[in-house]
């Protein structure tokens, strides 16, 4: 799995011309970390589920689904969990999801500003009938691939649309309890799949969907 470092930093979380859930836009620091360049692809659950003997997701076995530069996409909260903790195993070092904080500080890549992850312009003429490979979509300047357009990737936090005016300046981690888990990325099965990077959703932690998938972070705590 190929980590990109993020460092230390502050930045700016959120964008005041977007839904409530999304303002106001506010400043955050997040601690060093390292994120991966894709989200999980096939190619990598599938050696998850031969090591643990997990379920496959649905539309595994489907051919508009099953390529090996695809993202794995039906995983609930709970599958990716599962998947994190193997994996933290597998490679002696703690990786978890992300919090919704160090996937957007990530995903900006320093373009505090910008309406995408790469920058103001939507992509013209793209449109899918299945989750795109994770190499399709635009990169951001650091080099992380598939953050719109691909998937939503599930994040460590439960969701709120009111935590942004109360949550603390430095490495915020969503509320303490809640029903819905939270994910970010732009997904591949939408109208349109080019959401702003600051954009949130979120489902039941026990759901799958044809476009939720997961990225890993390594990060202490």
């Amino acid at each position: 799995m190929d980590l990109v470092e993020i460092p230390a930093g502050w930045f700016g979380m959120g964008r005041e011309d977007g839904h409530p859930g999304e303002r106001p836009r506010h400043r955050v620091w997040v601690d060093g970390f390292a994120i991966a360049r894709f989200p999980v692809t096939n190619l990598e659950y599938a050696q998850f589920l031969s090591a643990t003997g997990a379920l496959p997701p649905p539309w595994w076995t489907n051919p508009r689904f099953s390529g090996g530069d695809q993202p794995v996409v039906g995983v609930s909260w709970l599958d990716a969990e599962a998947f994190c903790q193997w994996l933290s195993r597998e490679r002696a070092e703690a990786c978890r999801l992300p919090s919704e904080a160090e996937w957007e500080k990530a995903a900006r890549g320093g373009l505090d500003g910008a309406r995408y992850p790469w920058g103001d312009e939507r992509p013209t003429g793209a449109s899918f009938d299945r989750p795109p490979p994770v190499t399709t979509t635009p990169a951001n300047p650091l080099g992380l691939h598939a953050l719109s357009g691909v998937c939503h990737e599930w994040c460590l936090d439960w969701e709120s649309e009111t935590y942004y005016r109360m949550s603390p300046e430095r490495n915020p981690r969503g509320p303490e309890t809640g029903t819905r888990r939270s994910s970010r990325g732009g997904a591949w099965r939408h109208q349109d799949p080019w959401s702003p990077v600051a954009h949130r959703s979120s489902l039941p932690p026990h759901l799958r969907y044809s476009d939720y998938g997961v990225r890993v972070v390594r990060a202490p705590g």
